[in-house]
């Protein structure tokens, strides 16, 4: 076994490997930019090594600084994470001329599958249904055409080398064809140096399904059951969960085998998972198909591990150091259900848009992972640290175990109200929102599931009676707290003066009449039962109403309280009963125009400004790019006009909320 190893990664994934290596007894290197100095990996780790600055590209990337760690630190072996240099074939082969061990599959297997119409040939020839397509070479826009018209529409144009969302158009009819595949080259070609296209046919109500695969040097391959991952957002995962609501047993052996026979015929060992597209439309189950094949860990694996018990990072190091699988396919086993929700530096009430910033405040439901596969109380979290906008704007991993699926998402719904995150927009509202979803519940998933259930944008979850009648009571419960505490700040009136006890609270434009007594709370007359407590000062509310837990996240404001649970944000206004009443003589206070100015939606980098001032601007027309966690946000105009004045210049680091420029 290895004596030390270097974990080529950051944030959350270089923890996790750091735990698990610990446990096992093996000392650990980790390797860090100037951005992530005083990250918790880094701190976590028994050596750390400064690679470079901040841009992956210039640190992260760079197999030979990772080469000059490991033999300045003595590492035996690299645990490559995901992301950064954990497919490339030309890093494993450097390792292995230096004799350092790679911890995930041989070479031969990461560049046959990460070529996409390679990978598809293999497929086929092992015996693993492929979906209906051409995987030749296309000679040009005609050529296509005739494919398309042969395989039949729907279909989707494909790059090679594509992921991540890019190098993909979804043709309905020849037009969409003859528009989208030489688009769909030019993408390939920019993005990944590759303008190969391939066209398959696209599969209706489809269903991200995938396998995880763990195999040895000795030729022993299992499955460890499947993982659902069909709620995405732009073709990137939202939340995953084992097993799937979908497969049925006969299902998981045949797709299981199947993926297998797939890693069998590449030599395949270590880690890895295939991923398959499946027809939400054929109640058979029959109809699943290759997509590709991920030759490392993935960020889901933790549901894997809630389910089976096996860490799949402790079996990626021991098949790396040349031991055998001490496990056979009888003993993989389905235990419960797992779900996860990954916490992202996103704002959902933004359209999505990154949020990058320093997290001022911020605590986890529970304590951050430590080697317990379903964590504490079957609630497991797996943090990185700062967000950076270098890196991926992942903030944490929340990941949840019951004995069933129903009681694994209510704890994802309890968990997620008890994180607190300040300093930055995030997507736990709507996560939480998802689980609480009817659609969800039911397990009629499909990709589309986001863009056909939020057409309009995201604006909190729905909120029922129960709910806004507990908000109440702990509004006036908290507002009776803090005018107690203030008439006891220095004494002077007296010990004989009570609290204010009555108070109109105003939620979501609904006033309701709360009356708090020595042991009661009563709305609008009627008694409430509920427990709580509260002192001036706390961020999070934990009150019990009809033996049910809300935990509330409360933020003061000039009237009152914005209070979120459940997935929705609430601003809640609160007056004594005697002064309410003269509100409606209150001037209403209009806010400013901003309708002829350009704002900066999220922090980020000005990457061009297409237009100057005096340039006249038609809607719809490109005004400027801001770039934020390795993306490009193009922003356009919403009218026409013509550029008064511009307020920023190319290359300016801009916060949320700035004015970029202002039309007339």
């Amino acid at each position: 076994m290895f004596k030390k190893i270097l974990i080529a990664n950051r944030g959350e994934i270089a923890c996790r490997v750091i735990k698990t290596a610990r446990r096992m007894g093996i000392a650990t290197v980790a390797v860090y930019s100037d951005a992530d100095a005083r990250a918790p990996f880094v701190q976590m780790a028994d050596e750390a090594v400064h690679i470079g600055p901040s841009p992956a590209s210039e640190s992260y990337l760079i197999a030979d600084k990772i080469i000059a760690a490991c033999k300045a630190t003595g590492a035996e072996a690299v645990h490559p994470g995901y992301g950064f240099l954990s497919e490339r074939t030309s890093f494993a082969e450097a390792l292995a001329k230096e004799n350092i061990a790679f911890i995930g599959p041989p070479v031969n297997a990461i560049a046959a599958m990460g070529d996409k119409i390679e990978s598809k040939k293999l497929a086929k020839e092992a015996g693993v249904n492929v979906v209906p397509g051409f995987v030749g070479e296309i000679d040009d826009t005609e050529h296509a055409v005739r494919i398309s018209n042969e395989i039949g529409y729907p279909v989707m144009m494909k790059a090679s080398a594509g992921g991540g969302g890019k190098g993909m158009r979804l043709a309905y009819d020849e037009k969409d064809v003859r528009e989208g595949f030489e688009a769909t080259k030019r993408e390939g070609l920019n993005s990944f140096g590759d303008d190969r296209v391939f066209i398959e046919k696209f599969i209706l109500n489809p269903r991200h399904i995938e396998i995880q695969i763990l195999g040895d040097q000795h030729g022993n391959v299992l499955y460890l059951n499947e993982r659902e991952c069909s709620i995405q957002r732009r073709h990137q995962k939202v939340v995953e969960e084992a097993p799937s609501p979908f497969v049925t047993p006969a299902m998981r052996k045949a797709m299981g085998e199947q993926c297998v026979a797939l890693s069998k015929a590449v030599g395949y060992y270590s880690a890895g998972t295939v991923e398959l597209i499946v027809s939400g439309a054929d109640p058979t189950g029959e109809s699943f198909y290759f997509l590709e094949m991920n030759t490392r860990l993935q960020v889901e694996h933790p549901v894997t591990e809630a389910i089976t018990g096996i860490d799949l990072v402790e079996q990626m190091i021991r098949v790396a150091a040349g031991e055998k699988l001490e496990m056979t396919q009888d003993d993989i086993k389905i235990d419960g259900w797992a779900i996860e929700n990954r916490v992202y530096a996103e704002d959902p009430y933004r359209g999505f848009l990154p949020s990058t910033g320093r997290l001022v405040r911020y605590r986890t439901p529970v304590p951050a992972w430590e080697g317990e596969t379903r964590g504490v109380d079957g609630v497991r979290v797996e943090e990185g640290g700062e967000v950076s906008i270098f890196y991926d704007p992942m903030i944490a991993k929340l990941v949840t175990w019951g004995a069933t699926r129903d009681e694994a998402a209510d704890l994802q719904i309890a968990a997620l109200d008890r994180f607190e995150i300040e300093g930055l927009g995030h997507n736990i509202d709507f996560v939480s929102a998802i689980m609480q979803h009817p659609r969800f519940r039911s397990g009629e998933l499909t990709t589309g599931f986001i863009a056909e259930e939020y057409p309009e944008g995201f604006h909190g979850a729905p909120t029922d009676g129960t709910i806004t009648r507990a908000l109440a009571a702990i509004a006036g419960f908290m507002a009776s707290a803090e005018a107690d505490r203030a008439r006891r700040t220095d004494g002077q009136l007296g010990d004989r003066l009570e609290p204010p006890a009555k108070w109109q609270v105003t939620i979501d434009g609904a006033p309701q009449k709360v009356k708090i007594g020595e042991k009661h709370i009563k709305i609008e007359g009627d008694r409430i039962d509920i427990a709580l407590e509260y002192t001036p000062g706390d961020r999070l509310v934990v009150a019990e109403i009809d033996e049910t837990e809300l935990a509330v996240k409360v933020a003061k404001t000039r009237t009152g309280w914005r209070m979120t649970t459940r997935g929705r944000i609430h601003d809640v206004r609160v007056l004594p009963w005697h002064i309410a009443p003269l509100t409606q003589h209150m001037i209403e206070k209009i806010p400013p125009d901003l309708s002829k100015s350009l704002i900066c939606p999220m922090p980020g980098l000005l990457v061009a400004l297409h237009v100057g001032e005096g340039d006249k601007v038609e809607a719809g027309q490109p005004l400027a790019t801001v770039e934020a966690m390795k993306m490009e946000n193009i922003l356009r105009a919403e009218k026409a006009g013509t550029v008064k004045t511009v307020n920023a210049a190319q290359g300016d680091s801009l916060a949320v909320d700035a004015v970029i420029l202002e039309m007339e």
